[in-house]
């Protein structure tokens, strides 16, 4: 199952996809998280060190192409990339993880990109789950970035303008024939008191609303203190909502 989390910047996202690799990672299946955010938050909140991301090696095979130096050991462009994304791939005992790092820089980087495209879905079929934390907004979906996914996963905040830009993602996903078996959403910080009136809006923009995760004072003193959310306990309240979700929906 591919499933790609979305959301507008500010509203937890990372914060999301981290207790959401968590609490798969119980489930004991093989994990791929790929970090598709060029601001790459997601390997800090997860407490893995990246040293090398995929725009690292974009760039690297751009300069060799540019200089016209052969590859090495005679090795195509596509079998080169190939052979870069396994090195990068960080390994740990309960999912891998891919960054993709920053965007590109100036010049076509559209082949790139394919042959990319192409290795990831090849790499994706040896994972029971692949988790995509996508960047902030909706250019992902107008560059079919988050092709081939299973389920989108909007993350909101609790706001009826919160819930109306992920009508927006949900309409130009149909509007883009982007093909998701299923859109959900998810809002973030809902204080109790407001929890219904959440529904209400979610049920009126016909959305599926599959989550409400409280505002949580354990998650803002972790990432005001740098510690990976990864760490948070198992009793945190936050974490057993997006428990709830996987074992219901995943």
């Amino acid at each position: 199952m591919i499933v790609a989390v979305s959301g507008k910047g500010g509203v937890g996202k990372t914060a999301f996809t981290t207790l959401l690799v968590k609490a798969l990672s119980k489930k004991n299946k093989n994990i791929l998280v790929v970090d598709a955010d060029p601001d790459s938050n997601l390997p800090d909140t997860l407490g893995v060190e990246v040293e090398k991301t995929v725009g690292d090696i974009r760039e690297e095979l751009k300069k060799i192409v540019e200089s016209k130096k052969e590859l090495p050991g005679g090795m195509s462009k596509l079998e080169f990339l190939k052979s870069k994304i396994y090195e990068i791939l960080v390994e740990t005992d309960n999912y891998d993880l891919l960054v993709m790092g920053r965007p590109e820089g100036s010049g076509c980087y559209c082949s790139v990109n394919n042959w990319l495209r192409q290795i990831i879905d090849e790499l994706s079929k040896y994972y029971d789950y692949v988790i995509i934390d996508t960047e902030a907004g909706l250019e992902h979906l107008s560059r079919r970035t988050t092709q081939n996914v299973d389920l989108m996963i909007v993350v909101t905040d609790p706001s009826k303008r919160g819930l109306k830009t992920a009508e927006r993602i949900k309409k130009l996903a149909n509007e883009l024939e982007v093909k998701f078996k299923d859109i959900y959403v998810v809002a973030n910080k809902v204080k109790p008191e407001y929890e219904k009136l959440v529904e209400e809006y979610a049920k009126e923009l016909n959305l599926k609303l599959i989550g409400k995760l409280p505002y949580n004072k354990e998650i803002a003193e972790y990432d005001l203190k740098g510690i990976p959310l990864w760490n948070l306990p198992e009793d945190n309240e936050a974490y057993k909502r997006v428990k709830e979700i996987v074992d219901k929906y995943l």
